[in-house]
């Protein structure tokens, strides 16, 4: 960020004042709300269901992540298909590691 608050003049501690700063603030802010929500699935998944799979899947959340920041730097109108990606990773490996952990349980 700090990269971006000298291209776009934005003084600390300040946080708007420039559309094009504004976005990539947003990036910033949304992938560390992502992750308390995301880092606990893939190891859930990975000890219940898959490794491979957990892999794949968080790779998929990281290449949503980059279709997102690389959308919404541009307009914010075109983060749609990156968060609907990484959103459908964090979703499969959350509902298959729940489903996976209570099937378990029922069968224990």
């Amino acid at each position: 960020m700090s990269k971006a608050r000298v291209a776009f003049g934005i003084k600390v501690p300040a946080i708007s004042g420039n559309p094009d700063f504004e976005r990539l603030f947003r990036v910033q802010m949304n992938t560390l709300e992502w992750m308390p929500i995301f880092l606990p699935s893939p190891w859930l998944f990975a000890i219940y269901i898959s490794d491979a799979v957990a892999a794949v899947l968080g790779l998929a959340w990281i290449a949503g992540r980059i279709l997102y920041m690389t959308g919404y730097s541009q307009a914010a109108a075109k983060r749609g298909r990156g968060f609907g990606i990484q959103a459908s990773a964090a979703i499969v490996l959350w509902l298959g590691a729940l489903g996976a952990i209570v099937w378990r349980l029922i069968h224990a």
